[in-house]
């Protein structure tokens, strides 16, 4: 088994507060373990001021970390599981997804609920699969596009810029600000992103020393919920420039799932679900995929995608 280990991370509070964990966690498991964290700084952190779904999707925050791993600066990283593309690159696997967060959004609002909100208030999201979900169920709405770090959107709906915000619980919860939520969205107004709230533990194909290291922090209910949820997105394509959502959970051996495809303006939104035995997640990941894409999925996303 090794004896140092360096864990990659992005440089955000949260980022940070994720590594650190893991570290943690590593050194409670390991007591001889030397760790140590790396932070690298990706593309989706320097560009800040243009909306995710023009500049690339997914890939923005973690490329430069996944990099890192290949060529052996690091030997783990970390990273948000919803941040990961649905495919990996070649010679990468997950190494460990440890026991899931609270998957929902959550609104932070000055103004009240959603429901309560005044007409035509200005609600602040970048994310396209949010601002569909939100456009479906309040038409009346205007979305704010809004990018930056956890702490940079609160303080910019502080300032008054905005009523209100949309944000996912895991975050909130793991630094502590809790009390500032609002309200949490059911899965009826506001389907989660697939893998929100679970951890992406990432480590190099092959490297048997660091997998006997980190395999202690995998949380098998939550990695079969979590490749369910990113098999649907497999089938899709999806990225971040679609409006995708998936949410899944294991009830008495049974793996079931909630899918949904929407346009960006929310005049169209698509949605399914599915169940099939746990041991079975992916296959029933992907079956609601083509359950939505014999409802037209298929049209929207590629219209987006062009």
């Amino acid at each position: 088994m090794k004896t140092d280990i360096t864990i990659g991370t992005r440089g955000s509070q949260l980022a940070l507060w994720q590594a650190n964990w893991v570290q943690s966690q590593l050194l409670k498991r390991h007591t001889s373990l030397s760790v140590q964290i790396a932070v690298i700084k990706t593309k989706g952190d320097k560009i800040l001021d243009v909306p995710l779904a023009k500049v690339g999707g997914k890939g923005l925050f973690v490329k430069e970390i996944e990099d890192a791993l290949l060529d052996g600066r690091i030997d783990l990283a970390v990273h948000s599981m919803k941040d990961m593309p649905a495919e990996l690159p070649d010679g990468l696997t997950i190494g460990a997804v440890p026991e899931r967060e609270n998957p929902r959004d959550v609104l932070v609002s000055r103004r009240g609920t959603l429901d309560h909100l005044p007409k035509g208030a200005h609600i602040g999201t970048s994310s396209l699969r949010r601002a569909a979900q939100l456009l479906a169920f309040r038409p009346d709405i205007r979305i704010h596009p809004l990018r930056g770090n956890l702490d940079t959107r609160l303080r910019k709906l502080d300032a008054g810029d905005m009523d209100a915000i949309v944000l996912a619980a895991a975050g909130m919860i793991r630094l502590g600000l809790g009390h500032r939520i609002t309200e949490y969205l059911s899965g009826d107004v506001m389907l989660p992103a697939a893998g929100q709230g679970a951890l992406c533990v990432e480590m190099r194909q092959g490297d048997a020393q660091t997998k006997a290291v980190v395999q202690n922090l995998d949380h098998a209910e939550t990695r079969c919920i979590v490749l369910g949820e990113r098999a649907f997105l497999h089938r899709l394509g999806g990225s971040c420039q679609v409006p995708i959502a998936a949410h899944g959970s294991i009830e008495n051996g049974q793996f079931h799932i909630s899918g949904l495809v929407a346009d960006p303006d929310g005049s169209q939104v698509l949605r399914s679900k599915l169940a099939g035995p746990a041991a079975s997640s992916t296959d029933v990941g992907a079956e609601l995929a083509l359950k939505l894409m014999d409802q037209g999925a298929m049209t929207i996303i590629d219209t987006l995608s062009q």
